[in-house]
């Protein structure tokens, strides 16, 4: 399979990147790692005639904490947020889900940035962040900015909330609240999710005070359980975490597809949300 013919830009700053966006419009598309997009040039699905390198500007490469939160420049790579000394102490929960996404090949070339910017159904990072409350920058040259949650935006399969012209400049992670924990876990198949959980759960004396459960690769969209997060507050026994894995899988909408039927993908959101609940509450505790 060959690429088919396009030019290619390096721009330096993001207002450089936001001009050629704007002035190829739909002929153009944002080059970072490449995992995604390229597969699909060579597929046929995608034939841009302008590909905007984003990996030269310093703005999308940052990564630093201020005021409590990881600032993530939109060219970071899942494999530097795995192996950051700052993220592996004071987020290592984020890097710990990093370090499982695809493979080693995956996470050296893609980046946190593009992968929320593909919007695939099947992706660790949306279901990770929708939990951790985090939020996107978008930019559109020097004065557009943008602040929006994940939740909205991601909008739908490889659909986000994206204008023209706009590129995404920046992930923030919010540090965990005191007394809490988050876990990821996730079922694959052939290294694309096939469910993905994320808890994360807050304990003040001795009961839980705050929880939140998000569910993505199994529906269209990853969404947070906000009926399962009611059933996990206080003291939850067995029914309350089986009726939480219920809302759960309620609320997450299942699709079928290749990895099984509508029924199947409910028990795997039931199960595992059970799973990632005691793990977060036995962490936090």
């Amino acid at each position: 399979m060959k690429l088919p013919p396009f030019e290619l830009h390096a721009p330096s700053s993001v207002e450089e990147a936001t001009e050629l966006l704007e002035r190829y419009g739909d002929d153009a598309a944002v080059y970072s790692g490449g995992t995604e997009l390229l597969l699909l040039m060579k597929l046929g699905f995608a034939e841009p005639g302008h590909l905007v390198d984003v990996k030269g500007i310093a703005e999308l490469r940052a990564l630093e904490a201020g005021n409590g939160t990881l600032l993530v420049g939109g060219a970071v790579t899942h494999r530097r947020l795995e192996r950051s000394p700052l993220v592996l102490e004071r987020w290592p929960a984020l890097a710990e889900m990093e370090g499982r996404v695809a493979n080693v090949r995956v996470r050296g070339a893609g980046s946190l940035g593009g992968n929320l910017c593909f919007s695939d159904p099947h992706s660790d990072p949306a279901t990770f962040l929708l939990a951790a409350e985090g939020e996107v920058v978008l930019r559109r040259g020097r004065d557009g900015r943008r602040v929006l949650p994940v939740r909205e935006f991601v909008r739908g399969p490889y659909e986000t909330a994206l204008e023209p012209g706009e590129l995404l400049a920046e992930v923030r992670v919010p540090a965990l609240p005191a007394d809490a924990a988050l876990v990821h876990r996730k079922l694959a198949f052939h290294e694309r999710p096939a469910v993905t959980v994320s808890c994360l759960v807050r304990v003040e004396d001795g009961s839980v005070a705050e929880a939140r459960v998000a569910v993505g690769s199994v529906g269209v969209v990853p969404v947070r359980a906000a009926a399962a997060e009611a059933l996990l507050l206080g003291s939850p026994g067995d029914a309350e975490l089986e009726a939480a894995g219920e809302a759960a899988a309620e609320a997450s909408a299942p699709v079928a597809d290749a990895n099984g039927s509508v029924e199947y993908k409910r028990n795997l959101v039931r199960v595992l949300v059970g799973r990632t609940f005691r793990e977060a509450l036995g962490l936090a505790s």
